[in-house]
């Protein structure tokens, strides 16, 4: 496909006013046709659909429905709105593409005022659903009629999409870099300056063991697993691995921590120290350093056994965290929560308060089996829960990622939330100013998964030092995936380097050689 056809399919994808400007006013020398839906994947049913619809009119533009208002299925669409406009538009019938923001056509529907909206034949069979029956009274208020094309050939995307997820990673990414902006060169830019910032870690260090046996064997009597014992291996986790995270990338960090005092605590201090973290370890002599040791066999999680004691931490305790915050010059604060003990109903409202005025705020709260939840943090410029911690969170199991994720925004007040989505990716939701909101997905850069542990802390750290560095939200998305596949890709809970997201930048880069060079202009 050469750049010119491809430019000329662009042109076809063109705004609601552009359009109202072109066709002219109702009722008009040309007739016009409308044709709606989401069109995640262009499918026969769809082609015969719009056939039908261009051979009675003049010109014939159809009307997709953007990305913030499709709810079929949770995931849906797996097509973001540019690309599957942009698939439209390059069908020699189909004369001009638009980009619905409405929950239903009703709107363009009064203001296009074109001359037949067609509709499936699906949609004739006994009475009229509610919502066709409104489009129907819509176009009756000017003249216009509703015509249904034959139901000789019906499709269903979703049956498409249930037999297998379209896999476009490349093509959306870059579709994501052209609509912001973002060129590779920008982001290795960004990447190029983290080490510019300085950023205060407060929250639970965890000690991640992994155990590694071989199976022997059952016991007969007792459904006993029977193991033989290798090797032992410990990694600082939690707000800990957080803190290394951000070193690695180059930031200049300090971590507020609460230790116990044992052999552990030893070990979380010299590691700390090792990676050149400024620590203000809390010792509280009452409780273990949280452990959570994971018994390995043949690379399989036979079992986790976890040390530790989550009672709220004392007001001695708290105080001396709250002075450490006050204390502690940095561009940006973290509230690293696990819910061990530091973050509970009483010291939140504290913590929070002790942050200094005109500080990027961020707070992850991977509390989803515990009590407690990412909505105890308010106002925060960025919060970075997983898809189950906002469920949990908002108790809410049915509605789709999209909803979902401005529930969560509207429920914490935050500016900005990336929401975790484990293999598939993330999906992020912003403000850039008060009047206009930006959302979209970015899927998953692990090409091979080893180990999936921390990857949402390395997305954490990287996506966090973006917004001190550009503030900006769509970089801070696509910077942290890579981190988090990074990490994917790593045995155990190791700190990401900033080397290991200029090669997947690299890779993703040399991927794109292979598209089309116009999709990729802004990217280039």
């Amino acid at each position: 496909m050469t750049t010119e056809l491809l430019e000329r399919y662009r042109h076809k994808v063109i705004s609601i006013d552009e359009l109202a400007s072109v066709i002219g006013p109702f009722p008009r020398s040309k007739t016009v046709i409308m044709c709606h839906g989401v069109f995640d994947i262009v499918h026969p049913g769809h082609i015969r659909h719009l056939a039908y619809a261009k051979s009675k009119a003049d010109v014939l533009f159809v009307s997709i429905t953007g990305d913030k208002e499709i709810k079929k299925g949770a995931y849906r669409p797996h097509i973001p709105e540019g690309l599957r406009a942009l698939n439209l538009a390059a069908f020699e019938l189909v004369d001009f593409v638009i980009v619905d923001q409405e929950r239903t056509p009703i709107k363009n529907i009064c203001f296009l005022q074109p001359d037949y909206f067609a509709k499936g034949f699906e949609y004739t069979e006994n009475e009229l659903p509610p919502a066709t029956r409104e489009e129907k009274e819509a176009l009756g208020l000017y003249g216009g009629q509703m015509i249904f094309t034959p139901g000789d050939v019906v499709y269903s995307s979703s049956r498409f999409l249930g037999l297998s997820a379209p896999s476009l990673r490349v093509e959306k990414i870059i579709n994501l870099m052209n609509q912001f902006d973002i060129s590779f060169d920008s982001l290795r830019k960004t990447l190029g300056k983290l080490h510019e910032a300085n950023v205060h870690v407060v929250g639970d260090t965890i000690i991640d063991t992994y155990t590694r046996t071989q199976l022997i064997g059952g016991q007969v009597k007792t459904p006993t697993f029977s193991v033989l014992y290798q090797a032992k291996e410990d990694f600082v986790g939690g707000a800990g691995i957080v803190a290394q995270h951000l070193r690695a990338a180059g930031a200049k960090v300090q971590l507020s921590t609460v230790l116990g005092s044992d052999d552990l605590m030893d070990f979380a201090k010299d590691q700390l120290l090792e990676a050149d973290i400024e620590v203000n370890p809390i010792i509280d002599q009452t409780r273990p350093t949280t452990n959570k040791n994971t018994i390995i066999s043949d690379g399989y999680r036979l079992l986790k056994i976890d040390t530790l004691d989550n009672r709220p931490i004392n007001d001695e305790i708290t105080d001396n965290l709250i002075g450490s915050i006050e204390a502690t010059s940095s561009d940006g604060v973290v509230f690293s929560d696990f819910r061990h003990g530091i973050f509970h109903s009483g010291s939140i409202p504290q913590l929070i308060e002790a942050i200094p005025k005109h500080v990027i705020r961020v707070a992850d709260s991977q509390v989803a089996t515990r009590w407690g939840n990412i909505t105890d943090f308010k106002n925060f410029d960025l919060v970075t829960p997983n898809e189950r911690e906002a469920r949990f969170a908002l108790a809410d199991q049915d509605s789709t990622i999209g909803v979902l994720a401005t529930k969560l925004r509207e429920a914490t007040r935050s500016k900005n939330v990336i929401l975790k989505l484990g293999s598939k990716g993330l999906f992020f939701i912003g403000h850039p100013d008060d009047t206009q909101q930006f959302y979209s997905s970015v899927d998953s850069f692990a090409n091979h998964v080893t180990d999936a542990v921390g990857a949402g802390d390395a997305l954490l750290a990287y996506a966090t030092l973006v917004m001190l560095i550009s503030g900006s939200l769509p970089e801070a998305s696509i910077i942290g995936a890579l981190a988090a596949g990074s990490e994917c890709e790593l045995d155990g809970n190791i700190p990401v380097r900033l080397e290991f997201v200029h090669e997947k930048l690299d890779h993703l880069e040399d991927q794109t050689k292979y598209l089309d060079p116009n999709l990729i202009q802004c990217a280039s």
